[in-house]
């Protein structure tokens, strides 16, 4: 079958290419999935740089690609329930194995039936952004009705579903954009959507309650500055820190080390009365059930930019870096 590659890690040139693979062997606890459509997100593209190969299970050469939505072609004896023509959808981040091929490994725990509303384009565009906004706005920050939340890059990939989710939980959200995009964010349903190419956040901004740590550079420690005492930062861009460290297992050094590289924004956060996370996304399929809901409900809506051909996947991955789409990337590979 043929699938994208990475074979070699590389900051500025990593090597990526398509191959023929053998079609991947299921265990008892997985499913044989034929990939239809694969959503691109950022770390996609940060995996074949190095940048996370102290964390990651990949061994190369490894198929690229996290997200899926597809149609079950077959079954371990352990998986309960799916059927062979069942059409899914489906995060296997951070599980050793890839989407960027023509058929996938599935592991039946990361796994939903795909919303009956969705092709599975729209379908495949949902996984990781879905999870990690879940996680950051329920799991870590616990959001209440009529709290505010601060998420920046609205117009982006996990902006634009993040956005959604957190208005559905009842929140007050603000977000940045530029000024071409500010009414087609306001859309999404942002309550104040400040256009960072004239207005500085920390000035309009005040007393929030979480920030959604989503651009990087200094972005991180000055939202510190716009929570109330006891606000949170969930970061998705780092810095790493040691409590990551500790929940993935991971030697003393790489313990200090991440501890060093968090030390200043946790200090800093401590000095405000505020805390500062670090959000790892990982796989869940109940979580992914009930975006499905979500989904199916219309309470929110897939956020496409751009669809390309399976041939087209590393220009797919080059688009995603510019760090310009509205919404999601995605390979259609069927």
């Amino acid at each position: 079958m043929k699938a994208l590659v990475l074979k070699k890690y590389s900051k500025s040139a990593p090597l990526i290419e398509f191959c023929d693979v053998a079609k991947p062997k299921i265990k008892p606890h997985e499913m044989l999935v034929q990939v239809y459509a694969v959503g691109l997100n950022p770390i996609d593209n940060m995996i074949p740089s190095g940048m996370f190969k102290p964390v990651l299970k990949f061994q190369l050469p490894a198929t690229l690609g996290s997200d899926l939505a597809g149609v079950v072609t077959e079954v371990g004896s352990q998986v309960k329930r799916f059927k062979p023509g069942d059409e899914i959808f489906a995060s296997i981040f951070d599980r050793g194995i890839g989407s960027l091929a023509e058929f996938a490994v599935v592991p039946e725990n990361t796994a939903a039936l795909k919303p009956a509303n969705l092709n599975f384009v729209q379908a495949a565009s949902i996984p990781m952004v879905g999870l990690t906004s879940w996680q950051a706005l329920q799991e870590v920050a616990n959001i209440q009705p009529g709290q505010k939340v601060f998420i920046p890059a609205g117009s982006g990939g996990i902006g634009s579903f993040a956005i959604q989710l957190a208005k559905h939980f009842g929140a007050n959200v603000s977000t940045t954009t530029s000024t071409r995009n500010l009414e087609w964010v306001k859309g999404l349903g942002a309550d104040k959507v400040i256009d960072y190419t004239k207005e500085d956040f920390q000035r309009t901004l005040q007393a929030y309650d979480m920030v959604l740590g989503t651009t990087r550079g200094d972005a991180i420690e000055q939202a510190l500055g716009i929570l109330k005492p006891g606000g949170k930062v969930v970061s998705l861009v780092g810095p790493l820190d040691a409590a990551f460290a500790e929940k993935r297992g991971l030697n003393f050094l790489l313990k200090f080390v991440f501890g060093l590289m968090s030390r200043k924004v946790i200090g800093l956060a401590k000095q405000r009365s505020v805390h500062y996370s670090f959000l790892f996304v990982r796989p869940d399929a109940v979580q992914l059930m009930e975006v499905g809901k979500l989904l199916e409900a219309e309470r929110i809506k897939p956020v496409i930019d751009r669809v390309f051909s399976f041939d087209q996947a590393k220009d797919a991955l080059a688009y995603l870096a510019q760090g310009r789409a509205k919404g999601k990337v995605v390979v259609e590979i069927i």
